[in-house]
């Protein structure tokens, strides 16, 4: 029964002993957290919005033929900036010629009798004045004149189609601008309005087209009122920078209910001609919170459920409790903070921290809020466990 007693009581007995101890364990402080710290400071942060976009000519035109024949002459060169008024087409214009040839005879004819019907319908007048002549006479001269009148009237409304016409086998260029290649040939035949002949496009001064979010309409109304020559800049293919500044030549009338945005154009200076019709470009716009920011190290950010937090070092006096002593100590306590753009390896700080805080940049992802600190190299916590395994 005593042997009983004792087998009993010896596992307690460790179970208790293991317990103070894990108690003592866990009431030892921790051992401060080496880290490295960075003085929040405050820089010039100039940065921009970036919007996809395409260049676009603010004026470009198809060329058609108006009236139908065939290709007769070709007066320009492919590619080549033309000047407004230039022959570019001529249309085979013989049977125009002709057709309005005829329409300024048809003119002379109509003119002639009118002249005839006046000298009729005075001289008929003249006689019913001594009643020589019957009424009925009279009325028809008049009728008969009125009718000649008419009739110059159509003549001369002819001749007009037939002068335009004849025009309309004359193509000219609208206004000053490079033309493409053509797509007809001499001899080819074409359709009134409907075969494309050449496209012409004015290059300077040139509009890139971007797609905003109806949030951002406001935005671009002021800068279409007011902006510097530093508000917009482009970003080529290549990625180098265009060397001139744009401002915003017009916004759409409406946003798309679709979609939710809406169509800016911003116009750009473009005498050199590197801004081709149809090319991709990044349009680049001034921020307006630009200017003197707090700036801190990206790599300092934490991110937890989609929010932002730093580690600020704060100096702080602890008190022991068992033996009253107070020491002074680095703690870390977690800021959570808004986040601007990128500027190279930092980032804009809009809130949350002020300038001189020290902000942890190494060896917080084993920190707690108000965890205890000291500034070291946290590369230096390996080195420990390394020379155990190598001992090992």
């Amino acid at each position: 029964m005593k042997n009983r007693y004792i087998y009993w009581f010896a596992p307690v007995a460790l179970l208790a002993l293991a317990s103070c101890k894990g108690k003592a364990k866990q009431d030892a402080p921790l051992p401060p957290t080496p880290v490295n710290i960075v003085e929040a400071k405050k820089a010039e942060a100039i940065y921009y919005d970036q919007y996809q976009g395409s260049v676009v000519s603010i004026n470009t035109t198809e060329l058609r033929s108006q009236v139908p024949g065939f290709v007769t002459g070709i007066f320009f060169k492919e590619g080549d900036i033309v000047q407004k008024g230039k022959v570019l087409y001529e249309i085979d214009k013989r049977k125009y010629l002709a057709a309005f040839q005829q329409a300024q005879a048809n003119v002379l004819s109509a003119q002639a009798d009118l002249v005839k019907a006046q000298k009729d319908i005075d001289r008929y007048n003249m006689l019913l004045q001594n009643d020589a002549i019957a009424r009925q006479t009279v009325d028809q001269a008049t009728a008969a004149f009125e009718t000649s009148k008419s009739q110059v009237a159509v003549a001369k409304a002819a001749l007009e189609s037939a002068r335009a016409d004849l025009s309309f086998a004359t193509i000219t260029a609208p206004f000053t601008g490079r033309i493409g290649i053509s797509q007809v040939r001499l001899g080819t035949q074409v359709s009134a309005g409907t075969t494309l002949m050449n496209t012409i496009s004015a290059e300077h001064p040139i509009g890139v087209d971007v797609v905003v979010n109806e949030q951002d309409i406001a935005r671009f109304y002021k800068l279409q009122k007011s902006s510097s020559d530093t508000t917009f800049k482009l970003q080529l293919p290549d990625g180098s920078t265009y060397n001139k500044s744009g401002k915003v030549l017009a916004i759409d009338r409406g946003v798309n209910n679709q979609t939710g945005t809406i169509k800016v154009r911003v116009q750009f200076p473009n005498e050199e001609d590197a801004l081709k019709d149809g090319m991709s470009c990044v349009l680049r716009v001034l921020n307006s919170q630009s200017g003197n920011r707090v700036q801190i190290p990206y790599k300092a950010i934490t991110e937890q459920m989609g929010e932002f937090f730093v580690f600020v070092s704060k100096d702080t006096t602890i008190t022991d409790t068992t033996t009253k002593k107070t020491d002074d100590a680095l703690i870390a306590r977690q800021h959570k903070v808004i986040l601007g753009p990128r500027v190279g390896s930092d980032v804009v700080i809009m809130s949350g921290i002020e300038e001189g805080d020290k902000i942890v940049t190494e060896g917080f992802q084993r920190l707690r809020d108000g965890g205890k600190i000291t500034v070291g190299a946290p590369a230096a916590q390996g080195a420990p466990g390394q020379a155990k395994q190598q001992g090992k």
